[in-house]
């Protein structure tokens, strides 16, 4: 906890991020133009409409499609289908199927509420006038130091989720670098290579309130891989 309210204090908010993106993009972004340079050619994609609803298809087959998709897979796939280690099912989003990493995705959430230490410490941050997306700033800048960070995505929540390019790391120094990531702050799920995450410039979508566009807070093109 001395550690994430140290880098949070003494690191980045939100709008100096913005301020530091190579690239700023204006409102009107879309995830098409960004997927076709996150993803080059016509690999198959896993993208989804909601955590159960998704499906595998080439670039092109979910062109004009995306801006509307909420998650997508940051690591391209290998077959449209694949076995589920649960029960052996086929699905359009598994380990089988998933090819080699293309991006690690930290994923930043600090709740405020419940009993936890961390939560303790994101109250005591927010009442001091840190917001949750200021803490997620600070960390991923901080990890931007370990490692090149390609682009920062909203999450239309609270979150922001940092893409870090990884094709050909080894997977020892990539599992250093997600562990440190863990113990700043950030969500272990997203070390899974099916793992959805946030679709950039897609939409968020709540039955209970408005759709929320998927804002990119931080993009550097010669980054990417």
């Amino acid at each position: 906890m001395e550690q994430i309210e140290a880098i949070v204090r003494h690191g980045i908010h939100l709008v100096d991020l913005w301020d530091r993106s190579p690239v700023r993009l204006d409102d009107g972004a879309n995830a098409e133009e960004l997927i076709d340079l996150l993803f080059p050619g016509n690999p198959l994609l896993c993208c989804g409409w909601t955590n159960n609803r998704f499906g595998t298809g080439t670039r092109e087959e979910w062109r004009g499609q995306l801006n509307a998709l909420q998650l997508i897979v940051p690591n391209p796939m290998t077959a449209e289908q694949g076995r589920r280690k649960s029960d052996g099912a086929l699905s359009p989003r598994t380990l089988e199927n998933t090819g080699s990493r293309r991006y690690l995705v930290a994923e930043c959430d600090f709740n405020p509420e419940g009993t936890t230490p961390m939560a303790a410490l994101t109250r005591k941050l927010n009442e001091d006038g840190i917001t949750v997306a200021d803490m997620c700033a600070a960390v991923l800048w901080r990890l931007s130091e370990l490692a090149p960070l390609a682009m920062v995505v909203h999450s239309g929540g609270k979150s922001l989720h940092g893409w870090f390019p990884c094709a050909g790391q080894p997977e020892d120094r990539l599992r250093k670098f997600m562990r440190y990531a863990v113990s700043i702050g950030a969500d272990p799920a997203t070390w899974t290579r099916c793992q959805l995450v946030r679709m950039p410039e897609g939409l968020r979508r709540n039955t209970t309130m408005p759709a929320v566009r998927q804002q990119v807070y931080f993009f550097n093109p010669e980054g990417l891989q």
